[in-house]
C-alpha cells in the first residue's frame, strides 16, 4: 500500500533525556543509532505499514544497541543486574500491553507487544513475564548478555553512592501511519543502582507511554518516580485534545512536571495532524524525526 498524499507518516524517536555527554564526540554515535531506529520505523511507515509495527521495530533498533538504556546496555541494578521495562499502545484501539523487572529477554518492547496482542492482561512483571514468552515462542536470552563493560564499569564507580541518581537513557518512538492512525512504544533499564523490583514510568500506560487517535501518541523519559506522579503522556495527550499543537503540549508537560513534582525529563508526541512535538527540562534529550520532507533530523 503506497501511504495517501494526504496522510504523511511521521516518526519521532528518543534515546531519553539527562546530562550532555562530558566528551561531546561521543554524542556522534548515539545520534547515529537514532537515525537508525528512524530508518527501522520509516521502512514500514512509507511503505503503508501501521504505526504499531514502526514504533517496535524503532525501539527494538534502540535495544540492541548498547549505547542506550534499554535491552543491552541497559542500566544495572544494585543487586549489578539487568531488570527491563517496556510497553506500547496502539491508538487506533486502545490497546496496550507492558512488561516489568524482566531480566533474560532481549526486546521486552516486543513481549509488551504479545502482552497486548495474546493476552488478556496489559502488564506481565518478573517470572511471569519470562514464563509468559516462553509460551509465547520469544527465546530467553543469558541476562549476562545485556551487561555491556560500559554500564559494568559505570556500576563499580556507584555502587558505593548513598543513592542512585535517575537513569536518563531510555528510548521510545511515536508515529502516525499513512491511515492516520497512531502508536508509541518506550523501553528502559530504568535507574543504574535502582533497587531490585523497582519500577518506574516506562511500562505504565498514561505514564510512561499513551496512544490514542484521537489525541496524540506519546512517549516520555526521564525520572520515572516524578513522571508517574502527574501521568506524563495522558497529560500531553489531553492538551493536544483540548487544541494544543503538539509543540505547545509538550512544553506545557514539562514545566508542569517540573513545577508541580520538581521532576526532570522529556517527552516526544506525534498528533492526528500529524505534527511532531518534543521537549524536555534536562540538559539534553537525544531525539530524530522523519516526516514530510522525508528527511531523517537529529539532535541532542
Amino acid at each position: 500500500m503506497t501511504p495517501s498524499p494526504t496522510v504523511t507518516p511521521v516518526l519521532v524517536v528518543h534515546g531519553g533525556a539527562g546530562q550532555p555527554s562530558p566528551d561531546r564526540g561521543t554524542d556522534a554515535p548515539r545520534l547515529e543509532g537514532l537515525r537508525r531506529a528512524c530508518a527501522a520505523g520509516w521502512q514500514i511507515l512509507s511503505r503503508g505499514g501501521a504505526a504499531l509495527d514502526a514504533v517496535e521495530a524503532a525501539v527494538r533498533v534502540l535495544e540492541d544497541d548498547p549505547l542506550f538504556n534499554a535491552g543491552r546496555g541497559a542500566a544495572l541494578t544494585a543487586d549489578g543486574t539487568v531488570e527491563l521495562d517496556a510497553s506500547i499502545m496502539d491508538g487506533a484501539t486502545l490497546r496496550c500491553g507492558a512488561v516489568a523487572a524482566v531480566r533474560d529477554v532481549a526486546n521486552p518492547v516486543s513481549l509488551a507487544r504479545a502482552v497486548m496482542e495474546r493476552s488478556p492482561h496489559v502488564l506481565l512483571a518478573g517470572e511471569g513475564a519470562s514464563s509468559f514468552a516462553r509460551e509465547v515462542g520469544i527465546p530467553p536470552c543469558d541476562p549476562a548478555a545485556l551487561v555491556t563493560p560500559a554500564q559494568r564499569v559505570r556500576f563499580e564507580a556507584e555502587r558505593d553512592a548513598a543513592r542512585s541518581r535517575p537513569g536518563h537513557g531510555t528510548v521510545g518512538a511515536a508515529a502516525r501511519d499513512a491511515r492516520g492512525h497512531l502508536a508509541a512504544a518506550t523501553s528502559t533499564g530504568g535507574m543504574m543502582l535502582k533497587r531490585a523490583g523497582r519500577v518506574g514510568d516506562t511500562p505504565i500506560i498514561g505514564a510512561g507511554t499513551y496512544a490514542d487517535d484521537a489525541s496524540a501518541a506519546v512517549s516520555c523519559t526521564g525520572h520515572g518516580e516524578r513522571v508517574i506522579q502527574v501521568t506524563l503522556a495522558r497529560y500531553a495527550a489531553d492538551r493536544v485534545a483540548a487544541g494544543a499543537t503538539p509543540a505547545e503540549a509538550a512544553r506545557e508537560a514539562v514545566r508542569m512536571l517540573a513545577a508541580r513534582v520538581q521532576g526532570e525529563g522529556g517527552l516526544i508526541l506525534v498528533g492526528p495532524a500529524g505534527d511532531p512535538g518534543f521537549a524536555f527540562c534536562t540538559e539534553a534529550m537525544s531525539r530524530a524525526w522523519i516526516g514530510r520532507d522525508g528527511v531523517v533530523h537529529a539532535a541532542l
